[in-house]
């Protein structure tokens, strides 16, 4: 009987189960032993937003999850014995419970439910300041400053602003450790977000390969930043409440699923959970291997073409993956994280706070937007489609020499949310140039078409510093839900002048994910391999070879820069007023 049931489990195809949790929702999808995917579901997550405070809640995501994945399995008719391995992607957010594993507000509104300070809350900008003002050496490794975005703002914030939370919280973790946690019942936390988002130093465990995959002992936490910002207590306990021991994205941990996750996912108990990943990250690993086959290279240039590629993972926010051979600092660009993406490869991560979010704020708004709304829904497209169309139109009607010439007299610096990188400014200011009394749908288009360029130059400026600085970046690569958008991806060739790859599968971070259970039920031997076998290459947008269109955009690129200039030498002269 027994030998029957191997022999059957021998037989069955491999399924990979990708959890992703967003912003705005939580995501899982199904996919085969080629990487591609079966079947997606998606359940929406509770937002709270009070000013700089973003809250959400450990217990509602948690049931999203499980709504999503019995939702997905049901559209793909996948039972739960046919899914091989699970991998969890999350926002880099931060989640405090207690001993009972019971969540602890982080809220000025004491609501018990809203455990987790989400990744874009901005209220420990001050903390953030406090803490860059150390110059402790672990900065260097993330681009010289800690942001109001990362953990140990958010950590000094609550204690000194909600003390009784602090003294019960047992464990804090990033989110998508939670979630691995929560699955597992193992504590065992993410090389990807310990070092990118807590300023553990990676690099401690550099004589250890991914091969060797196990538990390691968390030896690269600097007791001495975390005494000398105020948190010496964090190091109490072999560091207990912030992780004892970490693991290479896509260790297996602990015994698999635990009875009880397993039966609310409605999964099998036992089933291999990877070690997890930060989503922005994730969907580097779903989509940095997805390139058009070459002829065979030999190991040692295959080793390197991976350093010529910079991941554009663009939803709410963008981020910037790059990885190198060797550890690159770079000014207000986080990194260098050894191991946090590709393991034993540093990772440089670039970001803008604000991609689709701003899209979103700036076509809301907008004057116009109910009514270009309805237009939209009575053609059953989406807004962006619509206006992608209406621009095609004011092309044609104004006789214009392209379509990136109708902005000449709009100029756009996206910093709304402040800027990541490379000025690494949380300061920063958002500045529309060449407004009119127009309020017209036109007009909108035209805001709209500024301000994706204005993206653009923030990801030219990004690229540019990075190589800059030892980087050889010369191929984006491009997943998220931005990347769906044409106009947005061509304007981003066009003014960066690098060929855009996208994946043949849209879903790179719930691939990425599910990429994390491959490894972790041993179909493949490492990371890399997976991604090699599960990544695969789709649509190439090439650059104009338009020379106007390079002089045109080069042109607009020296305004963009000058606007942000501008903006420092204006907040020098209010501070001199206000002195």
């Amino acid at each position: 009987m027994a030998t029957t049931a191997a022999a059957a489990a021998a037989t069955r195809r491999s399924v990979f189960l990708g959890v992703d949790v967003g912003t705005g929702s939580a995501r899982a999808g199904l996919f085969d032993e080629e990487g591609k995917l079966l079947g997606s579901a998606s359940s929406p997550i509770q937002i709270w937003k009070e000013g700089d405070c973003v809250e959400q809640s450990s217990t509602d995501i948690w049931h999203a999850i499980c709504a999503a994945v019995k939702a997905a399995c049901s559209l793909a008719n996948i039972s739960g014995e046919d899914v091989s391995g699970i991998g969890f992607a999350a926002t880099c957010s931060l989640v405090a419970v207690d001993a009972d594993g019971s969540p602890v507000t982080v809220s000025w509104s004491g609501d018990s439910r809203r455990n987790i300070i989400v990744w874009m809350d901005h209220r420990a900008i001050k903390q953030a300041e406090k803490i860059n003002s150390s110059n402790s050496p672990v900065l260097q490794y993330c681009g010289g400053a800690v942001s109001p975005e990362m953990e140990p703002p958010k950590l000094l914030w609550v204690k000194e602003n909600l003390q009784e939370s602090w003294s019960l919280v047992f464990r804090w973790m990033d989110l998508s450790d939670w979630l691995s946690y929560r699955a597992t019942g193992d504590d065992t936390r993410s090389l990807c977000t310990t070092v990118c988002k807590w300023t553990y130093l990676g690099h401690a465990h550099m004589q250890q390969s991914e091969k060797d995959s196990r538990d390691m002992e968390a030896c690269g936490w600097d007791d001495d930043f975390w005494e000398e910002i105020g948190l010496a207590d964090l190091v109490d306990g072999h560091h207990a409440k912030i992780g004892r021991s970490v693991a290479f994205p896509g260790h297996p941990l602990g015994t698999g699923l635990t009875p009880v996750a397993a039966k609310e996912l409605g999964l099998i108990a036992g089933t291999p959970v990877g070690t997890s990943l930060i989503d922005a990250h994730a969907g580097g690993v779903g989509v940095i291997e997805s390139v058009p086959e070459s002829d065979t290279e030999d190991k040692e240039n295959d080793k390197e073409a991976i350093c010529h590629r910079m991941v554009l993972v663009c939803g709410t926010s963008t981020c910037h993956m790059a990885v190198a051979r060797s550890k690159l600092f770079i000014p207000g660009v986080w990194g260098p994280f050894w191991s946090a993406m590709v393991p034993e490869y540093w990772l440089t991560e670039g970001g803008q706070s604000a991609t689709g979010a701003l899209l979103d704020h700036v076509i809301e708004n907008h004057v116009a937007s109910p009514l270009l709304a309805n237009r939209a829904a009575s053609q059953s497209v989406s807004v962006f489609e619509l206006l992608n169309k209406m621009l095609e139109s004011l092309k044609h009607d104004l006789n214009t020499p392209f379509l990136a010439a109708l902005t000449e007299n709009i100029h756009v610096l996206p910093e709304f949310h402040g800027n990541r990188s490379p000025l690494a400014d949380p300061l920063a200011k958002g500045v529309i140039c060449g407004l009119t009394l127009d309020s017209s749908e036109k007009q909108l288009a035209l805001l709209y078409l500024a301000t994706v360029q204005s993206l653009a130059y923030g990801t030219r400026h990004i690229v540019e510093h990075c190589n800059a600085h030892g980087h050889k970046i010369d191929t984006l690569l491009a997943c998220g839900g931005l990347a769906k958008n044409p106009l947005f991806l061509q304007q981003h060739a066009d003014v960066i002048g690098c060929p855009i790859i996208l994946p043949r599968e849209s879903e790179s971070v719930l691939l990425g994910a599910a990429i994390l259970g491959a490894v972790a039920a041993k179909k493949y031997s490492s990371l890399g391999e997976a991604m090699k076998a599960l990544n695969s290459a789709g649509l190439v947008i090439h650059p104009s070879n338009d020379p106007r269109i390079k002089k045109y955009h080069d042109a607009k690129y020296r305004i963009f820069r000058e606007l942000y200039e501008q903006q420092l030498a204006q907040r020098s002269i209010m501070a001199d007023a206000l002195a």
